[in-house]
């Protein structure tokens, strides 16, 4: 019996499951559509950085000292960017634009074409009966996608801190792009990869939900704006602030500004009564300074990995709950 199975076997030509490899090049070959988007998305987004870095920015400091904006005595215009800063400031805004569109593309797709339209049309109950179970099936559909999107992201994100670390002079002749602006804060550090697998998670939860494409895609963009949203508006309260203070008008901008007003005699904080230089008004408010609250450029890092920290612990919340559900939904196939 055993002679006969084994002749059997070998004469059907069939090969055995190649497992979990099996279900990787399975996916790939299905979305291959997507990968090619994604690489050529990246190879786009790295081509205008490296512009960026190299003829970019050596273009607009040309033309920045062609005006002798360097000099004690600059002609007319110093004050206006040119059209060679302003193609290297779109160059670079590009690359930022790639790291930051990527979590709302990544969480479309993700509930309409690798979870909604799947569970729509049946295909993923059929793997599930091909020696697939649902977790496994599931696991797939996250780790493939993770890793394509940690190294595209990390690779924008390395070639922007590259030509942001080399090209500081110039920005700050421009006075653009300050270290904490929403863009460039992300697009520095490790968020813009956090908040890609985000979406990701985002997407395959809304997918689990709705099984259908269409409707996936609408509640993934929305809810991943909605998270996005409340995580930016968190990060300057996610590291204690520093503070200063001037006894006759407010301190410089020196870093991102969380909070500003007046000082009272008692040290008490209150709201700016604009009194200007009106002493006999501030002496009615009991005005004797102003304060800033800000954090300087040395609180990137902490902020950054703050605010990664959490955005990697929703998406693992939300992992979680995407195989709870599929458990829910699937029993004891899980």
């Amino acid at each position: 019996m055993t002679a006969v199975a084994t002749v059997e076997t070998s004469s059907t030509g069939i090969a055995p499951s190649r497992g979990p490899r099996g279900l990787v090049w399975a996916m790939l070959r299905v979305h291959r559509s997507a990968l090619w988007f994604w690489v050529l998305l990246v190879v786009f987004g790295a081509g205008a950085l490296l512009w960026a870095y190299g003829p970019g920015s050596d273009a607009a400091w040309t033309e920045f000292r062609g005006l002798k904006c360097d000099s004690a005595q600059p002609l007319p215009g110093c004050d206006d960017p040119g059209p060679a800063f302003g193609r290297y400031d779109t160059a670079l805004s590009l690359g930022a634009g790639v790291l930051g569109l990527a979590p709302f593309v990544t969480a479309a797709w993700a509930g309409a074409s690798l979870i909604g339209r799947e569970l729509e049309s049946g295909t993923a109950r059929w793997a599930w009966t091909q020696s697939v179970t649902p977790a496994r099936w599931l696991a797939a559909k996250l780790a493939v996608p993770a890793a394509v999107l940690v190294t595209g992201t990390l690779l924008l994100t390395l070639l922007h801190r590259l030509v942001f670390s080399a090209d500081g002079a110039l920005r700050l002749t421009s006075g653009s792009r300050d270290w904490h602006a929403s863009a460039t804060f992300e697009a520095n550090g490790t968020l813009a990869t956090a908040y890609a697998l985000l979406g990701l998670t985002v997407g395959v939860l809304a997918g689990l939900l709705q099984r259908r494409a269409l409707p996936a895609l609408g509640t993934a963009v929305v809810a991943l704006a909605v998270l996005m949203s409340t995580l930016t508006s968190l990060r300057p309260h996610l590291w204690p602030v520093e503070t200063l203070t001037n006894k006759h008008e407010y301190p410089e901008y020196i870093g991102m500004v969380v909070g500003e007003g007046a000082l009272t005699s008692t040290g008490a904080r209150v709201p700016d009564p604009i009194c200007v230089d009106d002493t006999k008004c501030m002496a009615e408010h009991d005005i004797v300074g102003f304060y800033r609250d800000y954090h300087p450029s040395s609180h990137f890092w902490p902020l950054q990995l703050v605010e990664t920290g959490i955005v990697l612990g929703v998406a693992g919340l939300t992992v979680l709950a995407a195989f709870a559900l599929l458990r829910r939904r699937t029993g004891a196939a899980v």
